[in-house]
């Protein structure tokens, strides 16, 4: 297998938005490695918590959407910069950050995500 830096690019950005838009399973199965180690709070460790918390994001809330902003890749990791907007209008800018094995296949992530204010000090956007 080739891996390059633009594969895990575009592996992230697959598997974030095939997992968000309601197919988890699939993005697990495509795009993990053998163990899943994830930072969020809100979700378990491993492949079957990380499935179960998308699935129910997706029944809960079918509606939402997801903007890729840019994506960046060094080493082993990469960057996923986002907009989501979620019901009742609720806007969000999420970062998030993958660990790729040699294979190119994500084991490890970390995010933070904050809500977009309406006005800000500085006059400058999320993005």
């Amino acid at each position: 297998m080739n891996v390059t830096l633009e594969s895990n690019k575009e592996n992230a950005i697959a598997f974030y938005k095939m997992s968000y838009e309601g197919e988890p399973r699939k993005a697990v199965e495509l795009y993990v490695g053998e163990d899943y180690i994830q930072h969020n709070p809100l979700v378990g460790n491993g492949k079957e918590p990380f499935i179960l918390y998308f699935e129910r994001m997706q029944l809960e809330y079918p509606e939402k959407s997801i903007e890729f902003v840019r994506a960046i890749a060094q080493d082993d990791l990469v960057a996923l910069h986002t907009h989501q907007t979620w019901p009742g209008n609720q806007e969000y800018v999420t970062m998030d950050f993958f660990r790729f094995d040699n294979n190119g296949k994500i084991l490890e992530h970390w995010d933070a995500m904050q809500e977009i204010p309406t006005e800000t000090l500085n006059g400058n956007t999320m993005y």
